[in-house]
């Protein structure tokens, strides 16, 4: 069931990427050297809302900058899309535009979006510049790493950039789309968020209301097969609840709730449970040496106060009688006991299985 209480109160401060953390993303290629950086692009000179397609204020603003600056800002923005999502090139620049610098007036990261587009075809793709940050940082890479999806982002000193990820915004399917939804890809998406709900928490990535994730339609042969993404990961590891960590519990996804209980019966519920936990276990053994690099850092990281910290492994304690979790004494201890405790089920019921 959902709950109607405020689940975050206050905002999560920044923690810089420490030099063991920059080291690793270093190693697995997520630095790069950018010609211009977030602090930059917020010399803007002045902006105008951007509306969404009903009209409505979409708290993005577009961006301008002087006449004196603007060039030189652009020829370096499409360089920062060579480094992203091609091999740095500079060849390719002079059928590259700029079409738009928007930025998000909402939310922890307050990140710019860069329209890019090809002047050859018209084809336009998205990237976000955001204030380097650790938590986002380790979100990022437990996406990667863990989720059904690969993620593409870089790093330079105090500035992170990442790919856009495409989807239908969970607020707008929700209001929109999932009302028109037939029976069986209701219980189809309840099955996706079923499997969400227990990814999120097992990695704890948090504040997943509705606008923090995107749902992806693919057509597959005579359906449309739906999967749910995460686009936020600001909330990494930081809050105190556990409940912050399951998007069951956020009133915006009271519908997805509804789906669940109205669509799956609790054995099919507790079946998809089990299903993503083994994935996640596989995923696990399958980048456990690159994982293990990133726990290693995480486990000298200060990613949230010590009082977080105490209440989250005494509610997780509660909820899965672990000693491990008890014993954690910051929040890469508390992850690194969710991950071996997963590991842990996973390979007995092998062992079981085979013997």
């Amino acid at each position: 069931m959902a709950s109607n209480d405020k689940l975050i109160t206050t905002k999560k401060p920044s923690y810089r990427i420490s030099p063991f953390l920059g080291d690793y993303l270093k190693h697995y290629n997520r630095t790069a050297t950018f010609p211009i950086f977030y602090q930059d692009l917020m010399r803007f000179s002045g902006s105008v809302a951007v509306m969404d397609k009903n009209d409505n204020d979409s708290l993005w603003v577009r961006v301008f900058y002087n006449d004196n600056e603007r060039d030189e800002i652009e020829d370096n923005l499409k360089r920062i899309y060579t480094l992203l999502l091609s091999d740095g090139s500079t060849d390719v620049l002079r059928f590259l535009n700029v079409d738009a610098v928007d930025y998000c007036t909402f939310g922890n990261s307050k990140p710019f979006r860069i329209k890019i587009r090809n002047i050859l075809n018209d084809n336009f793709t998205y990237f976000y510049m955001k204030k380097a940050d650790a938590s986002r940082a380790y979100g990022l890479e437990f996406e990667h790493m863990l989720s059904p999806y690969n993620l593409n982002f870089l790093v330079c000193e105090d500035t992170l950039v990442e790919e856009h990820i495409a989807g239908i915004p969970g607020d707008e399917f929700i209001k929109d789309y999932l009302p028109k939804c037939s029976q069986s890809e209701k219980s189809q998406i309840a099955k996706q968020f079923v499997k969400f709900n227990e990814r999120c928490m097992i990695r704890l990535l948090g504040d997943m209301r509705s606008y923090n994730y995107v749902i992806v339609p693919t057509h597959d042969f005579d359906q449309v097969v739906y999967k749910i993404r995460a686009i936020d990961f600001d909330q990494q590891s930081y809050e105190a609840k556990l409940k912050v960590y399951r998007p069951q519990f956020f009133k915006e996804n009271f519908p997805m709730v509804e789906l669940v209980r109205t669509h799956l019966d609790k054995h099919a519920v507790n079946q998809y449970k089990i299903e993503e936990r083994a994935i996640i276990a596989k995923r696990i053994l399958s980048s456990e040496s690159r994982l293990t690099q990133l726990m290693k850092c995480m486990l000298k990281d200060e990613l949230s106060t010590p009082e977080n910290v105490q209440q989250l492994k005494s509610e997780i304690y509660e909820y899965i009688p672990d000693k491990n979790f008890k014993n954690s004494f910051n929040m890469g201890g508390i992850v690194r006991a969710a991950f071996e405790f997963v590991k842990r089920n996973y390979e007995n019921h092998e062992m079981l299985r085979e013997g």
